[in-house]
């Protein structure tokens, strides 16, 4: 995984048509806690284009109207012109790492990311830089059984017995849609991924992409490279193919021997997590949340994900990546690990 740092450090001074000195700069984000107005200056209510904040999305963030300042300077991709001001209360700073300390979180517009220490997954405090999310297929096909995928999934297929692939998603949270047009993003949020763009991977990385990741029948591919891989800072090739990386060494765990041993039978969120652990070092399980769904009177494990902070690559440890991120508590306490086929 690599990525490029697309934005000047904190030694800049910022100057802008119209404003009477200079500003203080900031790295990393601002991610919208509300639907602010974004406008060109402060001291102007002139809004072109109507530009508002998307809930919970990141920004680029490029600085503040002066120290300890009552105003964030953003960068809003499509707007014109793109650079906004904000006032503070419409979304939290997020900082990020230097890039020579190798965290490679991602930013909106594909820099560097934020930092991932301690704390929990979601909390506003630290986050991964990556989150993998890893579905129980047939768990998933229960909840959606008329998705292509799910009405021919037959006893013996691979996603049967072997976790599938739903994501890669980069952090935190709002961190989507990077550089993506306003079309692309309509279609996407409709659900019209058959309208989205073919995703290009070489025919390896497709063959292994329609084996792990089953929702190519319905296009999750193009939906997921449209609003997570494309700020991952690569092209869809080397982004699905680390994905793919992570997934062949989760089925190659105690976690993939777990689930298909209890397929039928209950399995609880410790013993998942211990799982972890025994595959992946002693605290791997603490980065793993997990999800259920009702179905009937049953409560049903659907998918699990997983934090991850580093680079991903063939050579890879993926126990120090997992350990590397923070911690996130560990969501719901357990269900039945489906079977192929409605219950």
């Amino acid at each position: 995984m690599r990525r490029g740092l697309l934005f000047a450090g904190a030694g800049l001074m910022l100057l802008l048509p119209g404003q009477a000195g200079a500003q203080v700069p900031l790295d990393g984000f601002v991610v919208a806690r509300s639907e602010c107005p974004a406008t060109p200056a402060i001291r102007n209510d002139a809004n072109p284009g109507n530009v508002s904040l998307t809930l919970d999305r990141a920004y680029r963030l490029i600085g503040e109207n002066r120290a300890n300042g009552t105003h964030y300077l953003i960068e809003v991709p499509g707007a014109e012109p793109s650079r906004r001001w904000i006032a503070k209360g419409c979304g939290d700073w997020v900082e990020m790492v230097s890039p020579s300390d190798g965290s490679g979180g991602q930013a909106p517009d594909g820099g560097t990311g934020p930092v991932a220490g301690g704390g929990a997954q979601g909390s506003g405090a630290a986050h991964p830089d990556l989150v993998i999310a890893i579905s129980w297929q047939p768990g998933f096909c229960e909840t959606r059984p008329s998705k292509p995928e799910c009405v021919d999934q037959i006893k013996g297929r691979f996603d049967t017995t072997h976790f599938s692939l739903h994501g890669l998603w980069p952090q935190p949270r709002g961190v989507e849609y990077c550089e993506v047009s306003a079309e692309a993003r309509a279609d996407d949020r409709a659900g019209r991924w058959d309208e989205l763009a073919p995703v290009e991977l070489s025919p390896e990385t497709q063959a292994a992409l329609d084996e792990t990741m089953p929702g190519t029948r319905s296009a999750l591919e193009r939906h997921e490279w449209t609003k997570h891989g494309t700020c991952y800072g690569t092209d869809a090739e080397e982004y699905f193919a680390d994905s793919l990386i992570v997934m062949a060494a989760v089925n190659d765990s105690a976690v993939r021997t777990l689930f298909a041993d209890r397929i039928g039978e209950e399995v609880t969120q410790a013993e998942i997590r211990a799982a972890f652990d025994e595959a992946f070092g002693e605290g791997a399980g603490e980065r793993v949340r997990v999800s259920c769904a009702n179905d009937g009177g049953r409560r049903i494990v659907t998918e699990l994900t997983v934090g991850l902070a580093g680079e991903i690559s063939p050579d890879a440890d993926l126990a120090e990546l997992i350990q590397a991120a923070p911690s996130t508590d560990g969501g719901c306490p357990g269900g039945v690990v489906d079977a192929v086929g409605l219950q």
